[in-house]
């Protein structure tokens, strides 16, 4: 049944209006996710009062329901709930643009520089940090979410599972099992969490009635006619963007491959596809999947190099699994695919790893809508995906080994560096006992570095 048009149509924003505030969001994204939707309730909600507090929160649940950055999935959302299909595709790749376009510029400054000693010394300093930051960001997951020995126990055995080298996938799908069955013997424990982690929800995003109901789309206001449909409707226009999508997926594919079969840009579209649908857990969780991938089975680049392109992509506004145009840049530059130059064949590295990293993203926004509006205040988070947070903790804590690995015994000696370890403990505590934010830890931890070595101490 179609929802009856509204007797009193609320005014639209304007699509021109609409483009620059995502495109300021997206060259001002920094925080890493819960601060990008921080960001977005401040603006959208509270002062252009574009979108209510309800109908806010109920778009933010159901893209902590799905794979890929939620931030970008909610801007994404907003976007084609304001201004239909244009206007997902319109915000969402505006929130990454920048980024993009940043990260190739820093990526061959990283190439080009990488060895003078000032640049040397940064990333010397930055590296412990970045260990310290995948511990704080674990202990505050695991804080949230293992308040029980049943959520305990798959947070151990995914931690020992991705140290004896099982892949990502397979964990995902056991911790997915384990938490819709031991949701049945310990709901306490496996009672449903958000894809990105319990409390991952920011206090201010929990659905209330907003005191001045005067918002653009209001918590009673009637989904816009794009959103208005049946069920029949909704399956027609899910199958259509998902064809369309997998079309845009066969021709990038089938483009690389007719430049060279079997390229690294072709090996790229499918690993980053993958990548795509495992990012439960926002993107320090699939850091294990992408090392397994791009370092160990690909050798797109080195672990150490892996350890600075999430340094650079803290720095950097937009979602953290933007390090995959960082692993993209340098995958093409070493190989030089399809006969490019290497600056060439890094960018369409660093733009195909994008593409298909995000694809999906639009895919379950755009086809998915329509029935999320149809079922709002229905939508209940799973067990299944309790059971993925829980792993999250053990994955994250069996990266944050490997990376301490690579930085305090870097090779290719691999003696024991005091120095790093005495950065990564004071970042640690830092960030964990001080609540300090990570754009300064890395920023002084940084400074430390290129101190260090331009003194000829490190």
């Amino acid at each position: 049944m179609h929802t009856p048009a509204s007797p009193n149509p609320v005014p639209s924003v304007p699509f021109g209006e609409a483009l620059r505030y995502w495109l300021k969001l997206g060259c001002i994204s920094f925080g890493g996710p819960a601060g990008q939707i921080a960001l977005m309730h401040e603006e959208l909600v509270q002062r252009r009062r574009w979108i209510s507090e309800a109908r806010f929160a109920h778009a933010l649940s159901y893209c902590m329901l799905l794979p890929g950055p939620e931030a970008q999935q909610l801007a994404t959302y907003i976007g084609w709930l304001m201004h239909g299909v244009r206007g997902g595709i319109a915000a969402g790749v505006l929130f990454v643009l920048p980024s993009l376009l940043l990260l190739i510029g820093l990526s061959w400054l990283y190439i080009a520089a990488g060895e003078q000693p000032a640049v040397a010394g940064v990333l010397a300093g930055v590296k412990p940090a970045v260990i310290a930051i995948v511990l704080a960001t674990g202990w505050r997951l695991a804080a949230r979410t293992l308040r029980h020995p049943a959520a305990w126990a798959v947070a151990i055995t995914a931690f020992a599972a991705t140290v004896w080298g099982v892949p990502f996938p397979a964990i995902v799908c056991a911790a997915a099992l384990a938490g819709t069955v031991g949701a049945r013997w310990w709901p306490e424990a496996f009672g449903g969490a958000g894809g990105h982690g319990p409390g991952a929800t920011p206090p201010h995003s929990r659905p209330q009635r907003s005191p001045e109901h005067d918002a653009l789309i209001d918590d009673d206001t009637p989904a816009p006619a794009h959103a208005r449909t049946s069920i029949a409707r909704v399956v027609r226009m899910s199958l259509t963007t998902v064809g369309l999508g997998a079309a845009l997926w066969w021709g990038l594919h089938t483009w690389a491959q007719w430049r060279g079969a079997g390229s690294t840009l072709t090996d790229m579209a499918q690993f980053f596809t993958g990548a795509a649908l495992l990012t439960f857990g926002g993107a320090y969780a699939v850091l294990p999947y992408v090392v397994q991938g791009a370092v160990q089975q690909y050798g797109w680049l080195s672990a150490s190099q892996m350890i600075d392109g999430l340094a650079l992509g803290e720095t950097t506004p937009g979602p953290l699994i933007m390090i995959v145009a960082f692993v993209g840049f340098l995958g093409g530059w070493s190989s030089q695919t399809l006969g490019l130059s290497p600056l060439a064949a890094g960018v369409a590295g660093a733009l195909v790893a994008t593409v298909f990293t995000f694809l999906p993203s639009f895919l379950f926004i755009l086809a998915g809508g329509p029935l999320v509006e149809r079922t709002r205040n229905d939508l209940r988070v799973g067990a299944p995906l309790a059971g993925i947070s829980c792993a999250v903790v053990g994955v994250m804590a069996s990266m944050a080994l490997y990376f301490a690995n690579e930085v305090l015994f870097p090779k290719p000696s691999g003696a024991f560096d005091p120095v790093a370890a005495l950065i990564a403990i004071a970042c640690t505590i830092a960030l964990v006992r001080f609540k300090v934010s990570v754009m300064k830890v890395l920023g002084v931890s940084a400074g430390l570095g290129l101190i260090l070595r331009l003194a000829g101490w490190h």
